[in-house]
């Protein structure tokens, strides 16, 4: 009686094992269905001319360029766009897509940030409320964000995002919030994106002896140097300083790789893209 009663219970988790087996493949063959029906669709081209104006898409090989309208269109229509006093139009669509999908342009992805679901927009800076705790005294405090990551939601200030989409200087809030996302891929946002388990050690040699160094600068507020070009904010922890020099990496490529040539070759080696050569036309 007790062997009928286990070789029971063994039938029904071999059951619902099968089922959810099941499941899964018919939500990936269905994933899969959504993803030929976009890819079919021709690109616009009112999108492509506000691409156009971006120096990095203009510098593009043309093969890249078929790549990111493709993962442009997917990003588009798998993102749920959600603007806060303010319409979503398609710019903003197309801006952000570009920039999200150019930082996993040569990354092997099915589809660009899956885990993402939303992105929402303001139109100006976000004022916040922050409790902080210090030696059981409790404050309440505001600060202003431009931006904000949270596994499957972004937050964006489309003020100072279209200015950066369109002109190249050290910041581009759109690339360092989804360098967030990027980093969360691993599970934990720690300023160690997924990487080839044998690259592991050299990235974090590189990666945190700057981060080390900046932290020094910071403290003491004097004697930048080279440091001025990163910024006191990369200083905050280990994953606000690769976003920071992700914005870097795509935004002054030249000047990152003039004064931190082994950090621009970690991040060209993870993002497989020259953007010191793309920038110059050399691409």
């Amino acid at each position: 009686m007790e062997s009928y009663y286990y070789l029971r219970l063994i039938y029904f988790f071999l059951f619902f094992g099968v089922v959810f087996l099941l499941f899964q493949w018919w939500m990936h063959d269905k994933k899969k269905k959504r993803l030929a029906a976009i890819d079919s669709m021709p690109f616009k081209e009112e999108h492509r001319k506000l691409l156009s104006k971006i120096p990095h898409y203009h510098n593009l090989p043309d093969n890249d360029k078929r790549k990111i309208e493709r993962s442009i269109k997917r990003f588009i229509h798998t993102k749920h766009f959600v603007g806060v006093k303010m319409e979503v139009t398609e710019e903003m669509k197309v801006l952000i897509a570009f920039y999200a999908c150019l930082l996993l342009l040569h990354i092997d992805t099915e589809n660009c940030y899956d885990n993402l679901k939303t992105i929402i927009l303001y139109p100006t800076p976000v004022v916040l409320d922050s409790v902080r705790n210090n030696g059981g005294i409790y404050t309440k405090e505001d600060f202003v964000i431009d931006g904000q990551s949270a596994n499957d939601t972004v937050v964006l200030v489309w003020h100072d995002a279209k200015y950066e989409a369109y002109h190249l200087r050290h910041d581009n809030v759109i690339v360092h919030e989804f360098a967030h996302e990027i980093d969360y891929m691993d599970g934990e946002v720690d300023g160690v994106p997924p990487l080839e388990r044998s690259k592991y050690d050299e990235w974090t040699r590189v990666l945190f002896k700057d981060y080390q160094k900046l932290n020094e600068v910071a403290l003491k507020e004097r004697e930048w140097g080279k440091y001025k070009l990163l910024g006191s904010y990369a200083a905050t922890n280990e994953a606000e300083f690769f976003a920071v020099v992700t914005e870097r990496f795509f935004e002054s490529p030249q000047s990152l790789k003039r004064h931190f040539p082994e950090l621009y070759e970690e991040l060209k080696s993870f993002y497989r893209i020259d953007t010191a050569a793309l920038l110059n036309g050399k691409a």
